[in-house]
């Protein structure tokens, strides 16, 4: 198994999924390491080609791997993509874990998702949930998918003594969110409607579900953090969760978002649309004992991801 602490300074790191919301912040966190980063755009290989996959960490040799790439998207896409988000992320997590333990990586971390708990697990969520209960409907395949990453990091840890680590991220936003009309996570979908509605002079703004369910957030420039931190100082099989340890209603955080764009409209909540879980916070115990907290607050983050937001909204018009 690794050494504790693992020394990233000098080593060829590879970031699968560099150009999604996780990869960029992992990339430009690791930035600020002495390290040299490998990246691979999807037209030059399709992670979910095994023999393209072989090929390129054969030809690249990296030493440390952040497997964050994936198909990913909001409630919408989950339910309605259903095969493309299991076969996808499962042909991603085989291929990449498997060439990793071919070609000597020294260590991995693979980026679960907190929807692999069970859809009514004790809240706040431990580690030790996984695989204790019914998964929610809407987002199964994919759940199913990370489960399966989870289980095979494990696997060939306890296999080939493999320093191959999971963790499990709370619902992330931030700069390089996907801001698609329908099928982005809640805090991209929000932001984008409250902006639009703010523009238009629309007199009210309707969030899906019911407003009731409870969730976290974290803002993905500290998720990154996370993630660094825990590459350095951990190496154990069981998944460790990543979040704030908080959560608020989606009608309080709609609120918050609204006000941080500036939208004084009607906030309304259509209860035909799904809510998914009830609620979902993670118990971020173990993460705390291992030294790190989330620093961004609530009102800081979207700030700033609203920031980022026009930013992107002004390039596209540009380009």
């Amino acid at each position: 198994m690794g050494r504790i602490p693992f020394e990233l300074t000098g080593k060829t790191i590879f970031v699968a999924g560099h150009r999604g919301m996780v990869g960029g912040a992992l990339v430009r966190r690791l930035a600020q390491e002495n390290v040299r980063l490998l990246t691979v755009a999807r037209t030059q290989v399709d992670l979910r080609n095994q023999a393209a996959v072989l090929e390129w960490f054969s030809a690249n040799r990296p030493q440390v791997v952040f497997l964050a790439a994936g198909k990913v998207g909001g409630i919408v896409a989950n339910n309605k993509l259903r095969g493309e988000f299991i076969y996808d992320n499962l042909a991603i997590a085989t291929n990449v874990i498997h060439a990793a333990h071919l070609n000597g990586v020294e260590k991995l971390m693979f980026l679960g998702s907190s929807c692999i708990y069970p859809r009514l697990a004790p809240q706040p969520i431990r580690e030790d949930c996984i695989l204790t209960g019914p998964l929610e409907p809407t987002n199964e395949p994919y759940a199913i998918a990370k489960i399966a990453g989870i289980k095979l990091a494990e696997a060939y840890r306890a296999q080939y003594g493999k320093d191959f680590i999971s963790v499990m991220p709370t619902n992330l936003y931030g700069p390089g969110d996907n801001y698609h009309p329908e099928y982005s996570h809640m805090v991209a979908a929000l932001i984008r409607r409250f902006h639009e509605a703010k523009v238009s002079g629309t007199p009210s703004v309707t969030v899906w579900g019911t407003g009731m369910p409870r969730r976290e957030v974290l803002y993905v420039e500290d998720m990154a953090d996370a993630c660094v931190h825990l590459m350095k100082s951990y190496s154990k099989s069981e998944p460790v969760n990543i979040g704030t340890g908080e959560d608020v209603s989606i009608a309080e955080f709609a609120l918050l978002v609204a006000n941080t764009v500036g939208y004084r409209g009607e906030i309304k909540c259509d209860s035909s649309r799904p809510d998914g879980m009830p609620r979902k916070l993670l118990d971020v115990g173990h993460l705390t004992r291992l030294g790190w907290r989330a620093r961004t607050t609530l009102e800081e983050g979207l700030k700033l991801a609203y920031e980022s937001f026009l930013s992107e909204c002004a390039r596209s018009r540009r380009s």
